[in-house]
């Protein structure tokens, strides 16, 4: 074994330092599943919350289509600075698609581009909360309240728990990764 991979706690400035086995496909679902999972409460929140509003099926489909727009602005904006851009070693398989959509791109930016792109899908994780937190607070209801709850739990605590020690926790590029703040640069 070279002695980079040994050694975790030496920073590696590259993906291809040690050998690394590629990403199933069932890894890449286990990673996506709670983005998904969240897009899915978030739009149920949606619906539930302005259920007596006409709108609120279009609401629901807004936000179900930001959230896609936003992994799809990540695969453009992001992905093509990647290290694993066009292989198998990418934990969500963005890195894969974004090769069938732009041309791969300068390595040594994608930090820079991780932290300028990052935003565009943060309110995602907020938004639901806004039309949930103020039906709640007008009218209670017992099946919205488990919708905000459950929603929280993903957003806040599952996504970011997958992200961080089953998607990150085997990125050869975490060093080099803003992602969830746990990455240094080096």
């Amino acid at each position: 074994m070279n002695r980079d991979c040994a050694n975790a706690d030496e920073p590696r400035s590259a993906p291809d330092t040690c050998p690394v086995p590629q990403v199933t496909r069932t890894h890449e679902l286990l990673d996506n599943l709670p983005y998904v999972v969240m897009l899915g409460l978030g739009a149920a929140i949606f619906q539930t919350a302005v259920a007596e509003a006409a709108w609120s099926w279009l609401a629901a489909g807004v936000y179900l289509a930001y959230g896609l727009a936003g992994a799809l602005w990540i695969m453009l904006f992001v992905c093509p600075y990647c290290h694993f851009y066009d292989t198998r070693l990418c934990p969500c398989g963005y890195g894969q698609i974004a090769a069938k959509l732009r041309a791969k791109q300068d390595g040594d930016r994608f930090r820079t581009q991780f932290r300028k792109h990052i935003p565009v899908i943060v309110p995602l994780w907020f938004v639901p909360l806004i039309p949930g937190g103020i039906a709640i607070a007008r009218h209670f209801s017992w099946p919205l309240l488990a919708l905000l709850v459950a929603f929280a739990l993903d957003a806040f605590l599952i996504l970011p728990l997958v992200s961080r020690m089953y998607g990150c926790a085997q990125c050869r590029q975490k060093d080099t990764c803003p992602w969830l703040g746990g990455c240094k640069k080096t």
